[in-house]
């Protein structure tokens, strides 16, 4: 598998590991200030890079006929937009807030102890989230995840963040040194506290749920995600 990479930071470089290790080619790196290799020789691009610059990465890749697999967060302003451009061009095309299989399984749970709490009126809910202080959004897309489920199954209308104004689910967004990413979801009563949890030690469980979406998506057209690639 010929691979682009679109955004050479820490996970970019986590894949280029990665893929290396299972054999693959990187064909192309872009980034703010590097432009390396062909892109159409790629079989596959990844794109792991900014808000501002995701969806031009996206659309350039939709239009060169490439298959897109996206984990960047904060442009989802302009979902509908590649949606279309995915649909006009027949391309393949995988977003997801989080391509770590644990997360994936974490979102299955979440929406397990949601439905449990759809009658228990006495709980409150909150969703908690540490990531490294290079991280430009908050909340996190994975939080955000989170929360939407919660939402659809117990009735809120909002999330907030904490700190800003607002109603409905609160958010707490924390960045410190260089934390993979924490996720806490806890409902809270007079009696008692309930709680899940998802810490990542690494990038390498994003790299590697980025890579298998990658080889899913070779012989797919459309739009998918994290649960068509898992079977969930």
């Amino acid at each position: 598998m010929k691979i682009a990479l679109l955004g050479y930071g820490k996970m970019g470089k986590t894949i280029e590991r990665l893929a290396g290790e299972a054999g693959y080619e990187i064909v192309y790196t872009s980034d703010r200030d590097l432009v390396q290799g062909t892109l159409d020789e790629a079989d596959v691009a990844i794109e792991f890079s900014t808000p501002e610059a995701a969806f031009e990465n996206i659309r350039k890749c939709l239009e060169a006929g490439i298959p897109v697999v996206s984990g960047t967060t904060g442009w989802l302003d302009r979902y509908e937009d590649v949606l279309k451009l995915c649909k006009d061009r027949n391309g393949s095309f995988i977003y997801a807030s989080n391509f770590s299989i644990g997360v994936n399984l974490f979102f299955g749970l979440n929406e397990y102890l949601a439905k449990q709490m759809k009658q228990r009126s006495e709980y409150d809910v909150r969703i908690s989230e540490t990531h490294h202080t290079e991280k430009k959004d908050a909340p996190s897309g994975t939080a955000i995840t989170l929360v939407e489920d919660i939402l659809e199954t117990l009735g809120y209308s909002n999330w907030f963040l904490e700190g800003t104004p607002g109603d409905g689910i609160p958010i707490e967004a924390k960045r410190e040194g260089d934390v993979k990413g924490i996720h806490e979801i806890e409902y809270r009563s007079d009696v008692d506290r309930i709680s899940i949890r998802h810490e990542a030690f690494s990038r390498d469980g994003f790299a590697k749920g980025a890579l298998l979406a990658a080889e899913w998506l070779q012989d797919k057209k459309g739009v998918f995600g994290m649960k068509d690639v898992l079977g969930l």
